[in-house]
């Protein structure tokens, strides 16, 4: 991670604003899923770093302007353990991309700042999902400010690639390939059904292995050379 000299050391800037990352089961698993999914489709571009929960200082010298999004993506600053984004150390690079999924306490106030902050740093794309209610909102940056997206179905992400659409039983997101964003769980029993697979695969070989050979000995003790059949 870069750093860079600071001119103002005694001012601090907390690696905690005192709050939970989430309020309920449902809203920590979307949290979760969405930062485990988009960490695991830039896990090979060391430029791209992934973070939720994590707070970001916008202003040097000022530690009041911050706020900690669920997930966000910055393109262009490496990998590695952050405390928090300050973005005067990471190169005067705002995250492109920032998740926020809502809970029930969340209030219009609240939800408001943060789209302000976001729009005045320089956020390219912001989406804020209400997974109580499967309601999604996107905004883009197609010039000085973020825009609303007139309809989400559909939508593809111009930075991140991923596709967001309605399925009977709520929101999906996809990646580029068409493979859809996983729970940890999900991902766990797809290995799991995918190493049983190949177990049972290997073992339907060597049984046709077992076969075969019986049937050329056979064959020998009837003084055929199965080479030759």
């Amino acid at each position: 991670m870069s750093t860079t000299f600071d001119p103002a050391p005694d001012v601090v800037y907390p690696d905690s604003d005192g709050k939970r990352m989430a309020e309920n089961t449902l809203q920590f698993e979307w949290i979760a899923t969405i930062k485990g999914n988009l960490e695991f489709l830039f896990a090979d571009r060391p430029d791209v770093f992934v973070a939720g929960d994590n707070l970001i200082y916008a202003v040097e010298g000022n530690p009041k302007i911050r706020f900690a999004p669920d997930t966000y993506v910055a393109f262009g600053r490496p990998k590695g353990r952050r405390g928090s984004y300050k973005v005067w150390v990471e190169g005067g690079i705002f995250p492109q991309v920032v998740f926020e999924v809502r809970s029930p306490g969340n209030r219009t106030g609240e939800m408001a700042r943060r789209f302000k902050f976001y729009d005045r740093f320089g956020a390219q794309e912001y989406y804020d999902y209400d997974p109580d209610n499967n309601v999604l909102l996107g905004y883009h940056r197609p010039k000085k400010r973020l825009k609303p997206i007139p309809t989400m179905a559909g939508w593809v992400s111009p930075l991140l690639g991923i596709r967001f659409d309605w399925k009977p039983d709520g929101l999906t997101i996809e990646n580029p390939d068409g493979s859809p964003f996983l729970t940890f769980v999900e991902i766990a029993e797809r290995r799991l059904r995918a190493e049983e697979e190949a177990a049972e695969a290997k073992r339907a070989v060597k049984a046709s292995e077992a076969k075969a050979a019986a049937l050329a000995a056979k064959l020998r003790a009837l003084g055929i050379d199965p080479d030759a059949v």
